[in-house]
C-alpha cells in the first residue's frame, strides 16, 4: 500500500475510535477519507477530530441541510521526481 493510503487509513481508523462512520476512497493522485458526523458531538471531539486531520494535505466539513455533515480529508500521493514522469520526452 503507497504511503498515502497508510496514513488515509490511519486517519480513518482514528476517526472510527471516536464512533464515526468513515469511508475511504482511492483515487488517482490522492486517497480520500470521509467520515459523517452527527448533530451532537461534544467539543472535546471535535478538538479531537481536527487534531485527526490535521495530518492529511486538506481537510474541509460538507454541510447540507439533506445530507447532514460530511468530514472529508486528502492525503496526496507522492509524484516520482524522476524517471517516465511525463511520458517520453519529459524526463528530466
Amino acid at each position: 500500500m503507497p504511503a498515502s493510503g497508510v496514513s488515509a487509513a490511519a486517519i480513518a481508523a482514528r476517526l472510527s475510535a471516536l464512533g464515526l462512520l468513515t469511508r475511504v476512497e482511492e483515487h488517482p493522485r490522492h486517497t480520500l477519507v470521509e467520515a459523517e458526523i452527527p448533530e451532537s458531538v461534544t467539543a472535546e471531539t471535535w478538538r479531537e477530530v481536527l487534531d485527526v486531520v490535521a495530518e492529511a494535505d486538506r481537510f474541509g466539513l460538507l454541510a447540507t441541510s439533506l445530507n447532514g455533515r460530511t468530514l472529508w480529508a486528502v492525503v496526496r500521493k507522492t509524484v516520482p521526481t524522476t524517471g517516465d514522469v511525463g511520458g517520453p520526452g519529459h524526463q528530466r
